[in-house]
């Protein structure tokens, strides 16, 4: 099983073969020490790291990247909105590298992502295995032409022409369901939510931008990190009435 090793500066590995030495740039752990549930550990120059084993989160930030990913500071904004729980049923479209559809699976109790592309296909099935999710399906169809999946809780899309899934997404969708799409220009925005607009059964909540920018906190010396996770998509927020 996997290891993860952190010091208390902060800086992390995932130790993948926990049944050979790893190196790194603090010196190498030996075989023997990886092979501990939990503990301490020092490299052969004395720098001291704990290890254990390692939680979703660690694994997650491991994934293969094909596609570009949805960030972790839209993930939440997603999971807060909508309240995805573990009774929730989700339909993702497109799947991309899948890191949307494997964190949703983490949470709700089933997600079913769509994706055309069969190389971005082969990355998520490879991240599914990598992540030991069960509750998780790829179907390889567009999402355009329909959802198999009805009485839907939630409908995520990373798509180029989103407002061309409403009609898809509506019969979908249960009463309440939300419907969230994730664009990078506001081109894109302006014609899902003006779409959006058009259709009765539709309720347009919101679109928001996340901007993320971390502090440097060393005893009195606090300020900005220089460089911040900046622009990276617009969520729009829907629900089915």
């Amino acid at each position: 099983m996997a290891k993860i090793l952190m010091d208390r500066q902060g800086s992390k590995f995932l130790v993948r073969d926990p049944g050979s030495d790893f190196h790194t740039k603090f010196g190498f752990f030996k075989k023997e020490g990886l092979k501990a549930k939990k503990g301490k550990i020092k490299t052969n120059t004395g720098r001291e790291f704990s290890v254990f084993e390692p939680s979703f989160i660690d694994l997650y930030r491991k994934i293969k990247r094909g596609a570009q990913i949805i960030p972790l500071k839209d993930i939440g904004l997603i999971v807060s909105e909508t309240g995805v729980n573990n009774k929730s049923k989700v339909v993702d479209a497109g799947a991309g590298s899948g890191a949307l559809a494997c964190f949703l699976a983490n949470i709700a109790k089933e997600v079913v992502t769509y994706e055309l592309r069969e190389d971005f296909i082969k990355i998520v099935e490879g991240n599914i295995k990598f992540l030991s999710l069960k509750n998780i399906k790829i179907k390889n169809e567009d999402i355009y032409n329909g959802i198999d999946e009805k009485n839907v809780d939630l409908v995520t899309l990373d798509l180029p022409e989103p407002w061309k899934a409403l009609k898809s997404a509506e019969k979908s969708l249960k009463a309440g369901g939300f419907l969230v799409s994730y664009s990078p220009t506001i081109p894109q925005v302006m014609d899902f939510v003006n779409e959006i607009r058009k259709n009765e059964n539709f309720a347009y909540i919101k679109t928001s931008e996340i901007i993320e920018r971390e502090w440097e906190v060393e005893e009195r010396k606090v300020r900005p990190r220089s460089q911040a996770i900046g622009h990276s998509g617009f969520l729009s927020f829907v629900r089915k009435i």
